[in-house]
Protein backbone atom coordinates (compact mmCIF):
# COMPACT_ATOMS: atom_id res chain seq x y z
CA UNK A 1 0.00 0.00 0.00
CA UNK A 2 1.33 3.45 -0.60
CA UNK A 3 2.07 5.55 2.61
CA UNK A 4 -0.45 8.37 2.54
CA UNK A 5 0.69 11.69 1.37
CA UNK A 6 -0.96 13.65 4.59
CA UNK A 7 -1.98 12.92 8.29
CA UNK A 8 -3.52 15.74 9.96
CA UNK A 9 -4.80 15.82 13.06
CA UNK A 10 -7.70 18.52 13.96
CA UNK A 11 -6.79 21.27 16.57
CA UNK A 12 -9.52 19.86 19.05
CA UNK A 13 -7.54 16.95 18.91
CA UNK A 14 -10.87 14.54 18.02
CA UNK A 15 -9.96 14.23 14.25
CA UNK A 16 -7.59 12.44 12.80
CA UNK A 17 -7.44 13.00 8.60
CA UNK A 18 -5.67 10.77 6.14
CA UNK A 19 -5.05 11.91 2.72
CA UNK A 20 -3.78 8.67 -0.17
CA UNK A 21 -2.36 10.09 -3.35
CA UNK A 22 -5.80 10.20 -6.10
CA UNK A 23 -8.34 9.61 -2.79
CA UNK A 24 -10.46 12.10 -1.60
CA UNK A 25 -9.42 12.47 2.11
CA UNK A 26 -10.59 9.46 5.01
CA UNK A 27 -11.70 11.62 8.50
CA UNK A 28 -12.09 9.73 11.24
CA UNK A 29 -12.91 10.66 14.29
CA UNK A 30 -10.89 10.15 17.23
CA UNK A 31 -13.72 7.93 19.07
CA UNK A 32 -13.62 5.43 16.26
CA UNK A 33 -9.93 4.84 15.99
CA UNK A 34 -9.84 3.92 19.47
CA UNK A 35 -12.85 1.96 19.79
CA UNK A 36 -11.71 -0.07 16.51
CA UNK A 37 -8.13 -0.18 17.40
CA UNK A 38 -6.07 -2.70 15.48
CA UNK A 39 -4.56 -3.88 18.78
CA UNK A 40 -4.63 -7.08 20.44
CA UNK A 41 -6.16 -5.29 23.49
CA UNK A 42 -9.09 -4.53 21.86
CA UNK A 43 -8.98 -7.26 18.88
CA UNK A 44 -7.78 -10.25 20.96
CA UNK A 45 -6.23 -12.64 19.16
CA UNK A 46 -9.25 -14.26 17.41
CA UNK A 47 -12.85 -12.76 16.13
CA UNK A 48 -14.23 -14.59 19.48
CA UNK A 49 -12.06 -12.23 21.70
CA UNK A 50 -12.78 -9.14 20.38
CA UNK A 51 -13.84 -6.36 23.04
CA UNK A 52 -16.40 -3.75 22.80
CA UNK A 53 -15.23 -0.86 24.27
CA UNK A 54 -17.14 1.79 26.06
CA UNK A 55 -17.00 5.45 27.04
CA UNK A 56 -14.59 7.16 24.74
CA UNK A 57 -16.93 9.40 23.44
CA UNK A 58 -14.40 12.56 24.78
CA UNK A 59 -11.82 10.73 24.09
CA UNK A 60 -8.81 12.57 22.13
CA UNK A 61 -5.52 11.60 20.18
CA UNK A 62 -2.38 13.19 21.70
CA UNK A 63 0.17 11.77 19.79
CA UNK A 64 0.39 10.17 16.15
CA UNK A 65 4.28 8.71 16.05
CA UNK A 66 5.75 6.84 12.96
CA UNK A 67 6.29 3.13 12.96
CA UNK A 68 8.67 2.46 9.93
CA UNK A 69 7.46 3.27 6.49
CA UNK A 70 4.29 1.41 6.68
CA UNK A 71 2.30 2.52 10.10
CA UNK A 72 1.70 4.80 13.34
CA UNK A 73 1.14 4.44 16.84
CA UNK A 74 -1.61 6.77 17.65
CA UNK A 75 -1.52 7.84 21.70
CA UNK A 76 -4.74 8.33 22.89
CA UNK A 77 -5.60 10.44 26.10
CA UNK A 78 -6.89 7.44 28.13
CA UNK A 79 -3.47 6.71 27.75
CA UNK A 80 -4.13 3.02 25.16
CA UNK A 81 -1.33 3.22 22.45
CA UNK A 82 -0.92 -0.68 21.56
CA UNK A 83 -2.15 -0.53 18.11
CA UNK A 84 -0.32 0.00 15.22
CA UNK A 85 -2.04 1.43 12.31
CA UNK A 86 -0.63 0.31 8.90
CA UNK A 87 -1.94 2.27 6.17
CA UNK A 88 -3.73 -0.36 4.79
CA UNK A 89 -6.13 -0.54 7.94
CA UNK A 90 -6.44 3.04 7.33
CA UNK A 91 -7.61 2.47 3.64
CA UNK A 92 -10.14 -0.35 4.50
CA UNK A 93 -11.17 1.68 7.84
CA UNK A 94 -11.72 4.52 5.33
CA UNK A 95 -14.14 2.44 2.71
CA UNK A 96 -15.88 0.76 5.65
CA UNK A 97 -16.30 3.20 8.01
CA UNK A 98 -19.53 3.26 8.61
CA UNK A 99 -20.72 -0.37 8.47
CA UNK A 100 -18.35 -0.79 11.29
CA UNK A 101 -19.10 2.48 13.39
CA UNK A 102 -22.97 1.00 13.16
CA UNK A 103 -21.68 -2.72 14.01
CA UNK A 104 -20.00 -0.86 17.42
CA UNK A 105 -23.30 1.29 18.24
CA UNK A 106 -25.46 -1.98 17.55
CA UNK A 107 -23.28 -4.28 20.02
CA UNK A 108 -22.63 -1.06 22.16
CA UNK A 109 -26.71 -1.18 22.56
CA UNK A 110 -26.85 -5.41 22.43
CA UNK A 111 -24.45 -5.26 25.61
CA UNK A 112 -26.47 -2.06 27.59
CA UNK A 113 -22.90 -0.22 27.14
CA UNK A 114 -22.62 3.33 26.15
CA UNK A 115 -20.32 5.80 24.79
CA UNK A 116 -20.33 8.10 27.60
CA UNK A 117 -17.96 7.65 30.38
Amino acid sequence: MTPPTELRVSKDRRLLTVTFPGHAPFAFPAELLRVLSPSAEVQGHSPDQRVTVPGKKDVAILKVDPVGNYAVRITFDDMHDTGIFTWDYFHTLGHEKETRWQSYLDELAAKGLSRER
